[in-house]
This record gives C-alpha cells, sequence and structure tokens, in this order.
C-alpha cells in the first residue's frame, strides 16, 4: 500500500462495538476527518497531511468500511446507525486522549458528523459538514431527478442479499461507475488510491456491512433524526458542497442547514460530490479558516 500518509502512525483502536483502523499526525487541537461511500480514510490523503501543521489530525475507516470491522448488522441494523458510527469515534478520540474534538465529514461521514453533533455536543467544539442535506430531509423531499443520480441509496437497502450478489459480481466495475458518475474531475482519484479502495470495497464483508449502513440510513437513523427535529443544533456548523453534484444543484444548503442548526455558515466548489479530492486546496483552505476559529 503506497504511503498516502507520510508521518502519519496508523492503529487500530477497538471500541465497545468494533475495532477501528486510522492514521493520525500533526499537532495542534484535534481534527477528526471521516470519509464516505465507497471509499476509506485514504479519501482524506490530500487534505489530511496539510492539516496536520496546524492540528493532530485523526483519520479512521468507519466501522464497516476499509480495513476497520464489519460486525453483524442485527435485526434492526442498529450496529450501522450513525449513532453507533458516532460512538465509536468518540471512543477512539478518548483512546486517543482527545475528550473534546473538531469533525469534519463528507457523505457518510458526514452523516456521522450529524450525529456525533447530535449526541454528543459536550465533545464536539465545531464541525464541517460536506455535501449532503439531513437524511430525513433528503428522504423526504427526494424527487425523480434526485432519486435518478442517488440510485444506490434505493437499490443497497434492497434485502435478500440482492445488492450484494450483485454487486459482488462485477465490483470494480460498479467501483468504476460510483466513482465516474459522481466526479466532476475524472482524473482526481489516481491509480494508486482506486486501486486502495478496490482492495476494500471488493471484500464480500465490507460489501454487506455497507449495504447494512445504507439499510440503517433508511430506517432506524430516520426515527433517530425525527426525534431530534424539535432541537436546533447549537455549535458552529460549516457547510461545503460541489457546484456540479447532486446535493449543490438540487439544495440551497445554507436554508436547509439552518432550519437544523443555529450557527451556519458556508459556500460552493467548483467540483463535482468528491469534494476533499477534487479541490483540496478549497477544503484545506476552508477547514483551516473555520477551526482556527
Amino acid at each position: 500500500m503506497p504511503d498516502f500518509f507520510p508521518g502519519f502512525t496508523r492503529h487500530r483502536i477497538d471500541t465497545a462495538g468494533a475495532s477501528i483502523n486510522l492514521v493520525t499526525g500533526g499537532s495542534g487541537p484535534p481534527l477528526l476527518l471521516l470519509h464516505g461511500y465507497p471509499q476509506t480514510h485514504v479519501m482524506w490523503r490530500k487534505v489530511a497531511p496539510r492539516l496536520a501543521a496546524d492540528f493532530t489530525v485523526v483519520v479512521p475507516d468507519l466501522r464497516g468500511y476499509g480495513d476497520s470491522s464489519k460486525p453483524p448488522a442485527g435485526t434492526d441494523f442498529a450496529a450501522y446507525s450513525k449513532r453507533a458510527l458516532a460512538q465509536d469515534q468518540v471512543e477512539v478520540m478518548k483512546a486517543l486522549g482527545h475528550d473534546r474534538f473538531a469533525v469534519a465529514g463528507h457523505d457518510r461521514g458526514a452523516r456521522v458528523t450529524h450525529r456525533l453533533v447530535r449526541d454528543h455536543p459536550d465533545k464536539i467544539t465545531r464541525a464541517a459538514l460536506l455535501d449532503i442535506v439531513p437524511t430525513l430531509y433528503r428522504f423526504e423531499t427526494i424527487d425523480q431527478k434526485a432519486a435518478t443520480g442517488s440510485f444506490h441509496w434505493f437499490f443497497l437497502i434492497q434485502g435478500r442479499g440482492l445488492p450484494e450478489r450483485l454487486i459482488g459480481s462485477e465490483s470494480e466495475f460498479y467501483l468504476r461507475h460510483m466513482f465516474g458518475t459522481l466526479l466532476r474531475d475524472q482524473g482526481a482519484i489516481e491509480p494508486a488510491a482506486f486501486a486502495e479502495y478496490l482492495r476494500c470495497f471488493q471484500a464480500p464483508e465490507t460489501i454487506r456491512a455497507t449495504c447494512d449502513e445504507y439499510r440503517a440510513g433508511a430506517s432506524i437513523d430516520l426515527a433517530h433524526d425525527r426525534a431530534d427535529l424539535a432541537q436546533k443544533v447549537k455549535l458552529p456548523l460549516l457547510i461545503l458542497w460541489g457546484q456540479h453534484s447532486g446535493q449543490g444543484s438540487g439544495y440551497d444548503l445554507l436554508k436547509v442547514w439552518r432550519d437544523h442548526a443555529e450557527n451556519v455558515r458556508g459556500n460552493s466548489i467548483d467540483s463535482g460530490h468528491f469534494i476533499p479530492e477534487e479541490k483540496p486546496d478549497e477544503v484545506c483552505a476552508a477547514l483551516r479558516e473555520f477551526f482556527a476559529a
């Protein structure tokens, strides 16, 4: 595996429900970076080493992804709820000596970040959410255009092993399709990074676990989100989105998030969905300014 994070240290930390693979580097205030689907912590390879000049950067594989463990989902998919994935990260950060920390998440990692600020506001100083609207809002407002662009939301939640069987038979084709559809800059994921994503993604347990994470997103996560609707998030949020992504072209993201949080700022970036890989300079600058405040 190439050294995507020069100077960083690799760790494996056991939480109450999983074993989490991660790298850490740098010095300064702690900053947790969370990746999305169908990726791993390697998604932050262009950003984390630069932020390590100012922060102690922690970059894990989410439960079910990469080289982190893939426990059974349980009958209600609770093991892959954003609540469970957020709890993993609180325990990881505590094991590293960080009781309070900042966090930035992209895609599914941003949904875990949303749950972190809901369930653990005393532990989070500031949070950045990249290219998402809240999960409940997404499901309740989705239209034909958004559903076509996010077909996998509905494909991955199908039962009886259907998506696992189909993805498993052509995992490289599927992965290339996902990146090809959602990237604006097709060169943003270099061959070494794609090979690492494929190494992790093509494992049958990763395919199963990531489907279960989406199944949780369409079931137990919605119950958790509905229970929180009356209470706005109070800590500062930074919202970044790709101008050419389905989120950026389909929603007024600042307006949506201001219905869910009191202190919201942000802007679009000339990018597709995978902003940290397509526009790392802009992401680094935005995160450094926000988290240094």
